[in-house]
């Protein structure tokens, strides 16, 4: 579960879209004060390529419904697709790109919540 804080309530409803579509790894970080392009990261991991595609949906649905536009880059990647939606960007990774761009890591000094996935 993840630990309850402002922000990750904040985007609770991106987490649990993410959760439901059964993404992994679901990381938020806050980056607000350490980055100029946004206050919040969220990252996942999906299995595949369509995985990926449909965590992608999925995201930009629910950030639309909320009323939050959104931009996507690399929606046609295979190991990494960014939503962009102001103060919160979404990470899709696959596997090998969640390795190769380690994002915890160049941020890793950024508080961190992760979501695990409960049935």
């Amino acid at each position: 579960m993840i630990e309850t804080t402002e922000l990750t309530q904040k985007y609770r409803f991106v987490l649990d879209a993410l959760a439901d579509k059964r993404g992994l790894d679901i990381v938020l970080l806050d980056v607000a004060g350490k980055s100029s392009i946004a206050d919040t990261f969220i990252l996942v991991t999906a299995n595949s390529d369509i995985h990926m595609g449909t965590l992608r949906d999925v995201t930009e649905e629910a950030l639309n419904r909320k009323g939050l536009p959104t931009a996507v880059e690399g929606r046609s990647s295979t190991q990494w697709c960014l939503i962009d939606a102001g103060n919160l960007i979404v990470h899709v990774f696959s596997h090998k790109g969640r390795d190769f761009y380690n994002l915890e890591k160049v941020w890793g000094d950024c508080p961190s919540y992760s979501y695990e996935y409960l049935d």
